[in-house]
């Protein structure tokens, strides 16, 4: 599974998506949010694979849009724009709705739409020499089909004076927002992400899900709303084959089913 600009392969329950554009610093063009988008959805509905790690090949992440892309966008009308743009929106919701641990290998530089990567991703893990940017507002745009993650990631205060400046940061302050979750050396970058790996697997894959949509759900609601919202989806978890196995394992002291 892959292409010339995406690598996709598995190891046991593990997908390993890799952007593969390298010579352009992994930017992002329409096949490239066209392959992504598919290759996500695909990954969804797989119940064979539990955990999804993004990566960059080459010496990025990704850098955001492809120029040639960027260029020839200056000939489209309004109505193109929204096209293109509703297609690049629901290429990041379908890594942000999909119901796997997806952890990001962050390396190099995260810029523009490739901050937005680092958005989606459940856990991120950077090498300590990544550059990260909101940079749209250099180019007279917006981060606009990436502000939702974004703001749900690192909150309005830094999301607003990232975006307005359009400034570049460093991995320190990435950790520090929320952006990613650990900053380690680039030699210690591939066991990083093996270890989160490897504590994703111990978890109830029908737990990981179930989290997911109820943390999105959780923060979509009103505060009143949740206690109904919450109550229903524990005892639904519960009741479940996986819940009963993992309060059953627990209270025998063994290994749950799927950690085995």
């Amino acid at each position: 599974m892959g292409s010339e600009l995406l690598e996709v392969r598995r190891s046991g329950a593990v997908a390993y998506v890799a952007l593969t554009r390298p010579e352009v610093r992994n930017a992002f063009n329409a096949e490239l949010i066209a392959e992504l988008h598919t290759t996500f959805d695909e990954l969804a509905t797989d119940d064979a694979v539990r955990v999804i790690v993004l990566a960059g090949r080459g010496n990025v992440f990704s850098a955001g849009a492809d120029v040639h892309w960027m260029r020839a966008s200056l000939d489209l009308s309004e109505a193109e724009n929204l096209a293109d743009a509703r297609r690049m929106s629901r290429m990041f919701r379908s890594i942000d709705g999909v119901p796997k641990v997806v952890v990001g290998r962050i390396h190099g530089a995260a810029l523009g739409g490739g901050a937005g990567l680092v958005a989606v991703c459940d856990v991120a893990l950077a090498a300590e020499d990544t550059a990260f940017g909101f940079t749209e507002t250099k180019l007279g745009i917006m981060p606009a089909v990436i502000s939702p993650f974004v703001l749900a990631k690192i909150g309005p205060s830094h999301a607003r004076a990232l975006a307005l400046t359009g400034e570049r940061f460093d991995a320190r302050r990435a950790l520090a927002i929320g952006l990613v979750h650990e900053v380690v050396a680039q030699d210690a970058l591939d066991a990083a992400v093996d270890r989160v790996v490897r504590e994703a697997l111990s978890a109830s894959p029908t737990g990981v899900a179930a989290t997911k949509g109820l943390l999105r759900s959780v923060r979509e609601h009103a505060y009143a709303e949740t206690l109904e919202l919450t109550s229903s989806a524990i005892a639904a978890q519960r009741t479940s084959a996986e819940g009963q196995e993992g309060l059953r394992a627990f209270i025998e002291r063994r290994p749950a089913a799927w950690a085995r």
